[in-house]
């Protein structure tokens, strides 16, 4: 059988009749490679057709067994987990994910667990050794923020969807070529985040809004898509050359950056910036001061993370997300888990941001209760 597609259906068909069946079996039935058979079980198992399990391929859907129970360490149905080893496993241990890590370990300690912690520096290769490596300390569950795109990012999906302990994602997603990945994942809705900046803006005024970012990260993506999205459905004219990245505020050379980005900006017409994140937005408004600027009458800006937002010089208005609450919200799922492995569903929770109004967009009350999303005045 030299086409994938025959070898394909006689998988398919083999499994259906036996219900699961062991890869070297296929090796010698088909009369192939080992490494041929399992590409096309990954081919089938990525569509959805077939469930891969530990040295075999079976039907996906099937009920698991006691061994298979026992094996992912099932506890009393519908009973919290009693001294559960959670694992985490994060691209950093600073920017954006001190808080996310303090509200999963709230929510391990308040179970009465403990949570280890391993970060993996946004690489596939380093997220799989970390997460092996918690394996072998004995974890009952993991949280894992892992690389999701490429190739390897998919191979390591994979991987986490065969492990025996039940696996959710934080901040991450299985990328649309694994529909049926069964991994559980807590997420914010950052694109929404950017839409809710967005439409505040243009209540107040603002056809052309910059977007200025700093850094690269699946954050970071998202806002610029949900910038996008939302000016296209407010048929916004066209903001072509109004993205825009800068060095990190601090760094060398980020004074003559950040002015030579404002000029820019201004030249292109616009009025408003959005920004990714607090600390250049804060370094945009004291640069544009310094250039005879004013904020808001002159610029209006709006951040995306709300760290250190209230102190800037004027405050910033923000959007939040709700990184303690991911983080606890993640934990819960995780544990959940634990307790309830076989009847309880896949579950993809999503966490609105929200926008908290200060002085660095003016406008009045009024036009402030206009947003139509999530906000807080003030605080």
């Amino acid at each position: 059988m030299a086409l994938a597609s025959q070898r394909q259906e006689f998988i398919l068909a083999t499994v259906r009749e036996q219900g699961t069946v062991r890869l070297a079996d296929l090796v010698k039935r088909l009369g192939v490679t080992a490494v041929t058979v399992r590409r096309d079980v990954t081919i089938l198992a990525d569509r959805g057709l077939v469930l891969r399990v530990h040295g075999g391929v079976t039907l996906p859907y099937r009920g698991q067994g006691a061994d298979e129970r026992a094996a992912r360490g099932a506890l009393v149905h519908g009973r919290p987990p009693e001294q559960a080893f959670v694992g985490m496993v994060v691209p950093t241990v600073e920017y954006y994910w001190p808080a996310v890590i303090q509200g999963a370990q709230s929510a391990v300690a308040a179970a009465g667990g403990r949570l280890a912690l391993r970060a993996s520096a946004y690489d596939a290769a380093q997220d799989r050794r970390q997460v092996a490596g918690l394996l072998d300390r004995g974890i009952r569950t993991l949280l894992v923020a892992p690389t999701n795109t490429g190739e390897a990012g998919q191979d390591l999906l994979r991987w986490l969807g065969s492990l025996k302990v039940p696996v959710t994602l934080v901040e991450r997603l299985p990328p649309p070529s694994l529909p049926t990945l069964p991994l559980d994942a807590a997420t914010t809705a950052h694109d929404l985040g950017a839409g809710l900046a967005l439409r505040h803006l243009v209540t107040l005024g603002h056809r052309r809004i910059a977007f200025v970012t700093a850094r690269f990260s699946p954050t970071t993506q998202a806002l610029r898509e949900g910038w996008r999205e939302t000016i296209a459905v407010l048929g916004l004219p066209s903001h072509e050359g109004l993205a825009h990245e800068v060095p990190p505020y601090g760094s060398s050379g980020w004074a003559e950056a950040y002015d030579a980005t404002l000029r820019r900006c201004r030249e292109a017409g616009a009025t408003a910036l959005f920004v990714h994140s607090d600390s250049e937005a804060i370094g945009l408004m004291e640069r544009a001061h310094e250039n005879g600027l004013s904020v808001p009458d002159d610029l209006a800006v709006i951040s995306y993370d709300d760290e250190v937002a209230a102190a800037s010089d004027p405050p910033l208005t923000a959007v939040r997300p709700p990184k303690h609450r991911l983080g606890a919200l993640a934990a819960e799922m995780a544990l959940a888990r634990i307790s309830d492995p076989i009847e309880r569903p896949v579950h993809r929770v999503q966490l609105w941001p929200t926008l908290v109004i200060r002085a660095s967009c003016g406008g009045g009350e009024d036009q402030r209760r206009a947003t139509g999303g999530p906000l807080i005045t003030g605080d």
